[in-house]
């Protein structure tokens, strides 16, 4: 028996002796592997010297490194080192080992050489080699006590102009008024109740700001941002005990409302929006563009930020680890005339609707007004939730982008639908209809449904006099004579039931609500523009283009360095039938019997249509008309533009027809 254990024990001692003894090439290749899966926790526990852990307690290691790979974006760790040979550690305590680093960082790629030492230590009755961790290992040059700092350097936006460079959305010097707490002296009921009535706040909104967790007596508090244009609120507000105003950068918008739904405005990022563009270098504290061009164009506009890393040595030295230079955002130059906007804009600015003017030659957009407006400096600078609401609650709605809408267009139709008729032969200039009475209707099928037109006739009228007078019975049986399928199709020749090709996003038009006329009713209804036809104010401007170019439809563009101009639908109607419609739109202005004779200026030929076009679910009803008014200089050549205003039950086209001439003159 004792020879028998004498032999197992002789057995498990030569055993041991050839077990391998630990070699640092595998405890370092332990060790990064752990490190490649952030295993932290292991790597502190398992693999770190001694002195090391004496040095650095636990949470030094195990929180701070994921918590740094999180600040810094780290990723795409790449670890490696040559592999000793034996007779480099055997009989060694501690061996030093060449390690290369590298890695991604929000700032760029980091990479660097550091040199790793291994001791041997004898822990639970077992040799192995440790590591002497030091700083270093996160960042090179990162000591013990040093601190980390990100930086993110916010582009400047670029800057949207208009055809003749003036500002539409710059960047320049506002004003951001606060109060120093501690200076209102007594006075505190007092100043808050007259700041917020000239800031248009509540007192409430003021007291949330003065309650925030880092405000002390005699700090500043941001309350809100003014501009500097406005000189008597700004002497006002620093006339208040304890107010105060600081310089700061900010978005200004020169033509204040008249540009507003074109341009849009910039603001706080929401907490939705950061989350869905976190990997786009957004933070907490970034503004995008919330509406118009400058949400269109964000990207473009924003730039990107520039990112630093940097480590702060306790004397307050700083060594830059990574680096990416910022890319300022490009400026953006639009077709857009900024004083015909605004004159356009002054022209509607007391009524609800909407205009675009293009240049009928060229396809450029000139103009884009939508009324009631708002004024987008009040929202880039921060605006109040009373100045909010008032807003909301206006019942002509400013804050809707009508120029984005689609609209009934009444009788500006009947151009389009006469010039259909002459193209597809089934109405010739010469041919004529004879109507009697102010009302027409076939009956049978169509019941008791009749066509009313505003002024009567005796005698036969052809397409020029029904033009001049805009009789609704006229087309209503051109488009009948042309049958549905005709009809339709020149419809789409003229653009109409198609997405514009334009850089904005517009409502698109539409023929019927399923694209057809198989009605006849809705047939005969459509060919003075009204049924269910629907169409946005510039495709509306845009839909006159022919004919002044030959029959060619032109593509509307907004951006100057446009490249893909010209022509949208070719040949669409014959230069003699555009011609023709042309000249009886200009008897439609010139002739003192033309529904368009208010804008027959001394200086400038003006050629248009005029409509009116009722909104009611029945004949019967009395419901709301919306005036319409698309007129063009027919001897330049340069200008054309279609306006719609809401609610004209009182004065019709009229009142689009004289605001339309105070643009021309």
């Amino acid at each position: 028996m004792k020879k028998v254990i004498f032999i197992v024990g002789l057995f498990l001692l030569i055993l041991a002796g050839c077990e391998k003894e630990p070699s640092p090439n595998d405890r370092l290749n332990e060790y990064v592997k752990l490190w490649d899966k952030s295993n932290f926790e292991k790597m502190y526990n398992n693999y770190l010297s001694t002195s090391s852990k004496k040095e650095f307690k636990s949470e030094d290691f195990v929180e701070r490194y994921p918590k740094i790979y999180e600040d810094l974006e780290i990723r795409d760790l790449k670890v490696s080192f040559k592999q000793l040979k034996e007779d480099d550690f055997k009989k060694k305590d501690k061996v030093s080992v060449p390690i290369n680093i590298s890695f991604n960082t929000v700032a760029g790629k980091v990479k660097y050489e550091k040199k790793v030492t291994l001791e041997k230590e004898e822990k639970d009755k077992k040799t192995n080699w440790y590591i002497d961790w030091s700083p270093e290992l996160i960042l090179p040059g990162l000591e013990k006590g040093d601190k980390i700092k990100p930086v993110t350097i916010d582009p400047k936006r670029g800057e949207i102009r208009d055809r003749n460079g003036s500002g539409l959305a710059i960047n320049g010097q506002i004003y951001q008024f606060g109060i120093v707490p501690e200076k209102m002296a007594g006075h505190e009921a007092e100043v808050k109740q007259k700041l917020a009535s000239l800031l248009n706040m509540s007192v409430s909104e003021i007291d949330q700001k003065l309650k925030a967790s880092w405000v002390k007596p005699n700090l500043f508090v941001p309350i809100k941002k003014v501009s500097p244009e406005n000189e008597g609120l700004v002497q006002k507000l620093l006339d208040l005990p304890g107010v105060d105003k600081q310089d700061t950068e900010g978005r200004v918008y020169p033509f204040g409302a008249a540009t507003a739904h074109l341009v849009g405005y910039i603001g706080s990022i929401t907490a939705e929006q950061l989350e869905k563009e976190k990997d786009k270098g957004y933070t907490s504290n970034s503004v995008v563009g919330k509406r118009g061009l400058e949400q269109l164009f964000e990207e473009k506009l924003r730039g990107t930020p520039g990112e630093k890393i940097s480590i702060i040595k306790p004397d307050g030295t700083e060594t830059v680890v990574a680096e990416t230079e910022v890319q300022n955002g490009k400026n953006i130059s639009v077709t857009i005339d900024g004083d015909l906007q605004n004159k356009i804009y002054n022209e509607m600015k007391d009524n609800a609707g909407t205009a675009a003017a293009i240049h009928p030659l060229t396809g450029e957009v000139l103009s884009l007004v939508s009324t009631p407006s708002f004024d987008p400096n009040d929202f880039a600078q921060g605006i109040s939730g009373e100045e909010y609401t008032k807003l909301e609650k206006d019942p002509l709605q400013p804050l809707i982008n009508r120029f984005a809408l689609s609209y009934a267009p009444g009788s500006v139709i009947k151009p389009i639908t006469g010039a259909i008729a002459l193209q597809n032969g089934s109405l010739k200039t010469t041919d004529t209809k004879t109507i009697n009475g102010k009302s027409w209707g076939k009956g049978g099928s169509w019941g008791g449904y009749q066509i009313t037109r505003v002024h009567e006739t005796s005698g036969p009228i052809n397409i020029q006099t029904a033009l001049m007078y805009s009789d609704n019975i006229f087309f209503a049986q051109a488009a009948l004579d042309m049958g549905a399928d005709k009809f339709v199709k020149g419809l789409k020749d003229f653009g109409f039931n198609e997405e514009i090709p334009f850089t904005y996003p517009l409502k698109k038009s539409q023929i019927s609500s399923d694209g057809t006329l198989n009605r006849e009713i809705l047939l005969a209804d459509t060919g003075y523009g009204q049924g269910q036809m629907l169409t946005n104010i510039l495709q509306l401007a845009t839909a006159y283009t022919p004919f002044l170019n030959s029959g060619n439809l032109l593509k509307p563009y907004l951006l100057l360095d446009e490249k893909n101009t010209g022509i949208w639908k070719k040949n669409i109607i014959s230069a003699d039938n555009a011609k023709s419609i042309a000249g009886m739109m200009r008897q439609v202005v010139a002739d003192p019997r033309g529904t368009g004779h208010g804008a027959n200026l001394p200086n400038v030929a003006l050629a248009g249509k005029t409509g009116t076009a009722e909104l009611k679910s029945s004949k019967n009803e009395e419901g709301k008309e919306n005036g319409v008014f698309v007129a063009y200089d027919s001897k330049k050549k340069d200008l054309l533009v279609a306006m719609l205003i809401e609610g004209v039950q009182k004065g019709g086209s009229k009142i689009v027809v004289q605001k339309v001439a105070n643009v021309f003159k």
